[in-house]
Protein backbone atom coordinates (compact mmCIF):
# COMPACT_ATOMS: atom_id res chain seq x y z
CA UNK A 1 0.00 0.00 0.00
CA UNK A 2 1.08 3.22 -1.06
CA UNK A 3 1.72 5.76 1.35
CA UNK A 4 3.25 9.34 1.87
CA UNK A 5 4.49 10.75 5.01
CA UNK A 6 5.92 14.44 4.92
CA UNK A 7 8.77 16.10 7.36
CA UNK A 8 10.27 19.03 8.12
CA UNK A 9 8.05 21.80 8.40
CA UNK A 10 8.03 24.90 10.18
CA UNK A 11 8.33 28.57 10.87
CA UNK A 12 11.23 31.12 9.26
CA UNK A 13 11.69 34.19 8.81
CA UNK A 14 11.45 36.09 5.07
CA UNK A 15 14.76 35.61 3.17
CA UNK A 16 15.50 32.10 5.20
CA UNK A 17 15.78 28.71 4.01
CA UNK A 18 13.46 25.30 4.63
CA UNK A 19 14.07 21.54 3.46
CA UNK A 20 10.86 19.58 3.73
CA UNK A 21 10.48 16.03 3.36
CA UNK A 22 8.28 13.28 1.78
CA UNK A 23 9.12 9.79 2.84
CA UNK A 24 7.29 7.03 0.21
CA UNK A 25 6.47 3.54 1.27
CA UNK A 26 5.02 0.94 -1.24
CA UNK A 27 6.50 1.46 -4.49
CA UNK A 28 7.31 -2.01 -5.94
CA UNK A 29 9.24 -0.73 -8.54
CA UNK A 30 11.12 3.40 -9.92
CA UNK A 31 8.11 4.11 -12.10
CA UNK A 32 6.52 6.63 -10.47
CA UNK A 33 6.61 10.54 -10.35
CA UNK A 34 6.96 12.70 -7.15
CA UNK A 35 5.18 15.81 -7.06
CA UNK A 36 4.78 19.03 -3.65
CA UNK A 37 1.63 20.85 -3.78
CA UNK A 38 1.06 24.25 -1.48
CA UNK A 39 -2.16 25.60 -0.18
CA UNK A 40 -3.12 28.35 1.74
CA UNK A 41 -6.15 29.08 3.90
CA UNK A 42 -9.11 30.54 1.36
CA UNK A 43 -6.71 29.81 -1.60
CA UNK A 44 -6.90 26.78 -4.38
CA UNK A 45 -4.16 24.06 -3.93
CA UNK A 46 -0.94 24.51 -6.02
CA UNK A 47 1.70 22.73 -7.89
CA UNK A 48 5.14 23.63 -6.82
CA UNK A 49 7.34 21.01 -7.86
CA UNK A 50 7.42 17.82 -9.40
CA UNK A 51 10.52 14.84 -10.12
CA UNK A 52 10.18 11.95 -11.91
CA UNK A 53 11.60 8.71 -9.46
CA UNK A 54 12.92 6.65 -12.02
CA UNK A 55 14.32 9.95 -14.48
CA UNK A 56 14.75 12.70 -11.95
CA UNK A 57 13.59 15.08 -14.41
CA UNK A 58 11.73 18.01 -12.69
CA UNK A 59 9.68 20.83 -13.19
CA UNK A 60 8.99 24.22 -11.43
CA UNK A 61 5.29 26.17 -10.64
CA UNK A 62 6.05 29.82 -12.17
CA UNK A 63 5.84 31.19 -8.38
CA UNK A 64 8.55 28.90 -7.16
CA UNK A 65 11.03 28.71 -9.73
CA UNK A 66 14.75 29.33 -9.04
CA UNK A 67 14.41 29.47 -5.25
CA UNK A 68 12.96 25.94 -4.84
CA UNK A 69 14.84 22.65 -5.77
CA UNK A 70 13.11 19.33 -5.78
CA UNK A 71 15.24 16.58 -5.38
CA UNK A 72 15.61 12.42 -4.42
CA UNK A 73 17.45 10.02 -1.96
CA UNK A 74 16.67 7.13 -3.99
CA UNK A 75 18.67 4.69 -1.25
CA UNK A 76 16.04 6.71 1.29
CA UNK A 77 13.22 6.77 -1.03
CA UNK A 78 12.70 10.05 0.25
CA UNK A 79 11.86 13.50 -1.86
CA UNK A 80 13.10 16.67 -0.71
CA UNK A 81 11.93 20.19 -1.33
CA UNK A 82 14.68 23.20 -0.60
CA UNK A 83 13.11 26.14 -0.42
CA UNK A 84 15.43 29.04 -0.24
CA UNK A 85 14.34 33.16 -0.21
CA UNK A 86 11.53 32.34 1.36
CA UNK A 87 8.42 34.65 1.24
CA UNK A 88 5.35 35.16 3.32
CA UNK A 89 3.44 34.23 0.18
CA UNK A 90 5.22 31.08 0.45
CA UNK A 91 3.42 30.25 3.96
CA UNK A 92 0.90 26.92 3.05
CA UNK A 93 0.52 23.47 4.22
CA UNK A 94 2.63 21.88 1.74
CA UNK A 95 1.63 18.01 0.62
CA UNK A 96 3.90 15.19 -1.37
CA UNK A 97 1.52 13.37 -3.79
CA UNK A 98 2.64 10.70 -6.18
CA UNK A 99 1.17 8.53 -8.73
CA UNK A 100 2.41 5.57 -11.04
CA UNK A 101 4.54 6.62 -14.43
CA UNK A 102 6.18 9.57 -15.67
CA UNK A 103 3.98 12.65 -15.13
CA UNK A 104 4.23 15.94 -16.77
CA UNK A 105 1.50 17.91 -14.89
CA UNK A 106 1.20 20.03 -11.55
CA UNK A 107 -2.53 19.45 -12.01
CA UNK A 108 -3.72 18.12 -8.26
CA UNK A 109 -6.50 15.92 -10.29
CA UNK A 110 -3.66 13.68 -12.29
CA UNK A 111 -2.10 12.77 -8.78
CA UNK A 112 -3.28 9.51 -7.11
CA UNK A 113 -1.38 9.62 -3.85
CA UNK A 114 -1.46 12.48 -0.80
CA UNK A 115 0.42 12.84 2.53
CA UNK A 116 -1.00 14.73 5.47
CA UNK A 117 0.88 17.56 4.72
CA UNK A 118 3.44 19.69 6.72
CA UNK A 119 3.00 23.32 7.52
CA UNK A 120 5.56 25.99 6.66
CA UNK A 121 5.16 29.55 7.94
CA UNK A 122 7.16 32.41 6.67
CA UNK A 123 7.01 35.47 9.02
CA UNK A 124 8.06 38.93 7.58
Amino acid sequence: QVQLVESGGGSVQAGGSLTVACKTYGFTHSGFSVAWFRQAPGKEREGVARISRQFGATAYGVSVKDRFTVSKDDTKEIIFLQMNSLKPEDSAMYYCAAAWGYLTTLDASHWDYWGQGTQVTVSS
